[in-house]
């Protein structure tokens, strides 16, 4: 007997306006498609050679702490503690584009906001949203904040 799985929705995270209305999308696309959703947060070790301080083990663990804080907060704010569906949280260490790409995987759909905290103000897609919609191995959707600039 084969099982059914509940189509998985992937959604890239960053704490952003666009992030939560990503986030905001998906939780409705499973509502509808019977689906469970996880978000994603990918954190990075900061490869700054003028950065302050040694970069050791304390480091790496206050960042990833830091994200999945980061990443529970978000979540809350944009869909409350009790969103209808499944919302798991997933922190990863890399790139951004680079770890949902690689989620996408897995996913039957990937979701992200037009673009996040980085780039420029009024650009039509961020740099994380242009890679996961060039590599994405699921189908893509791009979600705008409804937030005019």
């Amino acid at each position: 007997m084969s099982e059914l799985v509940e189509p998985l929705i992937v959604v890239g995270v960053d704490g952003s306006n666009h992030s939560k209305e990503a986030l905001r999308w998906a939780v409705a696309q499973a509502k509808a498609t019977g689906g469970r959703v996880h978000a994603v947060m990918s954190w990075e070790w900061n490869t700054n050679p003028f950065a302050v301080g040694t970069g050791g083990e304390e480091e790496l663990v206050t960042a990833e702490t830091a994200a999945r804080r980061k990443l529970s907060d978000t979540v809350a704010e944009a869909v409350g503690t009790s969103p209808g569906v499944p919302v798991f949280r997933r922190v990863e260490q890399g790139s951004p584009g680079q770890v949902l790409v690689e989620a996408s995987q897995e996913a039957e759909l990937t979701v992200v906001g037009t673009r996040g905290y980085g780039g420029i103000k009024g650009a039509l897609l961020g740099s994380v949203s242009q890679q996961v919609v060039q590599y994405a191995a699921s189908t893509v959707v791009v979600v705008r904040d409804g937030v005019p600039d």
